[in-house]
């Protein structure tokens, strides 16, 4: 008898199997992955940092990394959090780092500078030649928002497409996204959501969500999972599924 595979196995057979199948040709295959509370919060306040999931759930997290070339957070995640985003906690290779950091605020100090075999590319609005000399990072800048950006309140967001054809450039197929917040919201309004992997952990924070304003109103495409997947995995609930976009009339 064969024995069935578990949810890591299921997870990781799927996802490779998504990215098999991408067609797209001038970005990565992009995965959405974090952990929330019931109520759908990442922490308590904004620019704070609370733990959430369990250990099985963090050691899907990083198996996460490992399947992917690359792990995009934003600034803020940097500040609040200061992540290391390797690969500890399961086998496999450490994805590269991306920061998008639109007004280049990386602290010297933060743990990605100090990664133990890449160094951590952050993608800026500034110029990269005017910027002081910084161990263990790479800054690269990219072409400000039109106009146009100004009037959708991303002016000072780095243009997601650009960098997306950026990173595809510099040979990276898959990019996974763990936040934070704005960095979520602004890759599904702009569609750039293929899959997604989300831990629900058994509490409820009252705070800061994971999504915020999709500016949705009259004829969009409505971001969807489909087919939706949930399993628990420990107290926490695993919901992973593909990033589809349909259009609806409000």
């Amino acid at each position: 008898m064969i024995r069935s595979m578990s949810l890591n196995q299921r997870i990781e057979s799927w996802l490779d199997s998504r990215k098999i199948s991408f067609l797209e040709k001038n970005r990565p295959f992009i995965t959405l992955a974090f952990a929330q509370s019931l109520d759908g919060s990442i922490t308590t306040d904004q620019g704070s940092s609370v733990p959430i999931s369990n250990h099985l759930s963090n050691q899907l997290t990083h198996q996460l990394r490992s399947l992917h070339e690359g792990i995009l957070v934003g600034i803020e995640t940097v500040l609040s959090d200061d992540p290391q985003l390797t690969v500890r906690e399961w086998s496999g290779k450490n994805p590269q780092p991306v920061v998008l950091d639109s007004r280049l605020r990386m602290p010297a100090n933060a743990k990605l500078c100090q990664h133990p075999d890449k160094s951590c590319w952050v993608l800026t609005l500034q110029e990269s030649a005017l910027a002081p000399a910084q161990h263990g990072i790479e800054i690269f800048s990219l072409d400000k928002p039109d106009n146009s950006a100004a009037e959708n309140n991303t002016a000072d967001f780095v243009p997601l497409r650009q960098a997306m054809q950026f990173l595809r450039h510099k040979g990276m197929a898959s990019l996974m996204i763990e936040g934070g917040a704005r960095v979520l919201t602004e890759f599904i309004k702009a569609g750039l959501a293929d899959a997604i992997v989300i831990t629900m952990a058994p509490i409820i924070l009252g705070g800061y969500k994971a999504f915020g304003d999709l500016d949705l109103g009259g004829a969009r495409l409505i971001p969807e999972i489909s087919p939706l997947h949930a399993e628990q995995l420990g107290g926490d609930l695993i919901l992973w599924g593909d990033v589809k976009y349909r259009e609806i009339k409000a």
